[in-house]
């Protein structure tokens, strides 16, 4: 091999590698962009909110780093943010005793001096009341307490009707009870499952609480009572519920994964989903249902949904795509999401400029459509085209 070609052979190998390094470091880029991510996803702060930084441009509440000059020139000139009015601040209402006690019962309790008191221990004339001054306002617990109501029913007789060998035996109306066979009422079963459900108290700890009020009830029975009304009553309640629901012109669906445990035919660690279809924020009926399903598959939104005609508002979750018949709405505060989890830890590097300006016009949608909550759909309609269209 002459020099020439040895040259040659040196150099080519000097390309080819120089260009297997510059594809590992990108690899190596993307992968630490990935754990980044991830690290954030699993260690960063929860919340979306941004803050903007001091001495840089600001659209709504996030800023676009100002890097330098030119950076500044090649990118965002090209994006070219529509300007808008900055948002008012608001300020914390301040507190009200009147609006925090309104709902409560009131009672007042007056101190008076005894009869053998109300004399003057100057010259000894009678004490007259002048008036009375407000000095504070408490609070009062009151204990929950149980009691046995025993229900009898009366039988009345015609005297007539017996002697005439009619039948003339009369009873009163009496409600069915909650529960065939059991000491069920509507306020003891409203009691748990708002203790089980609202205040998150499980079923062992009410146990002790019924016991300790002097009525033992074992959690079995306390879960029979939430089993067996709900299916009895509640079940036809939401069915009709759902049937409200899908009149609805616009609706909005989330989907979201839960752990249940001990459930039949699945590991504990397996996920399972809870689905909920929602009115939208301006109908006159707020509905809510939530649906529990073993999985994903967006049958379960096409089942629930099959009778409805409108507007369906989701995230991009291909699932709904399953849903026949109706107009499919996307969600900005998803696309936002996108944006967010794109933003690096180094605010001040080129990497940040794209997705911290996505975030800036998600942002400046969402202050919009602060300022157009209270309009009615006709003028949000309007308003949203002359404002938001342009963004």
């Amino acid at each position: 091999m002459n020099e020439n070609s040895l040259i040659k052979t040196l150099q080519d190998t000097i390309e080819s590698k120089n260009k297997t390094i510059e594809s590992l470091r990108e690899e190596l880029k993307k992968a630490n962009e990935n754990i980044e991510y991830l690290i954030k996803k699993l260690y960063g702060r929860k919340t979306e909110k941004t803050s903007a930084i001091d001495g840089q441009l600001v659209i709504s509440d996030i800023s676009l780093g100002l890097f330098n000059e030119a950076e500044k020139e090649a990118d965002l000139s090209v994006l070219e943010p529509v300007p808008f009015e900055e948002p008012i601040k608001r300020t914390r209402k301040g507190y009200k005793r009147k609006e925090a006690f309104k709902n409560l019962p009131q009672q007042d309790h007056v101190y008076k001096l005894d009869e053998s008191q109300r004399v003057c221990p100057i010259d000894g004339d009678s004490l007259s009341v002048l008036g009375k001054k407000f000095l504070r306002s408490e609070i009062k617990y009151i204990p929950a307490e149980i009691s046995i109501v025993n229900i009898y029913q009366e039988t009345y007789e015609c005297k007539r009707c017996k002697k005439e060998n009619r039948p003339g035996v009369f009873n009163p109306y009496t409600p069915e009870p909650v529960l065939q066979h059991s000491y069920a009422t509507a306020s003891s079963v409203a009691w748990t499952m708002y203790q089980k459900f609202v205040q998150s108290v499980p079923l062992y700890r009410q146990e002790k609480e019924w016991k300790q009020m002097g009525f033992p009830l074992s959690r079995a029975t306390l879960s029979n009572w939430i089993i067996k009304t709900s299916e009895e009553w509640l079940i036809p309640v939401v069915e009709k519920l759902r049937e409200e629901l899908l009149k609805e012109k616009y609706l909005h669906a989330d989907e979201t994964p839960v752990q249940v445990l001990n459930e039949d035919g699945k590991k504990n660690t397996t996920k399972s989903y809870m689905w909920v279809f929602s009115t939208s924020e301006n109908s006159k009926r707020g509905i809510r249902i939530f649906k529990y399903a073993t999985g994903r598959s967006g049958e379960n939104a096409k089942e629930f949904l099959k009778d409805f005609r409108g507007y369906l508002h989701t995230d991009a979750y291909s699932g709904y795509g399953k849903v026949e018949d109706i107009h499919h709405c996307l969600c900005w505060a998803h696309v936002r999401r996108y944006f967010t989890d794109a933003l690096p830890k180094d605010m001040s590097g080129p990497e940040a400029t794209l997705p911290a300006t996505g975030v800036a016009y998600c942002n400046q949608l969402f202050d919009w459509e602060r300022k157009f909550k209270n309009l009615t759909a006709d003028e949000r309609k309007k308003m949203r085209l002359e404002k938001e269209k342009p963004v």
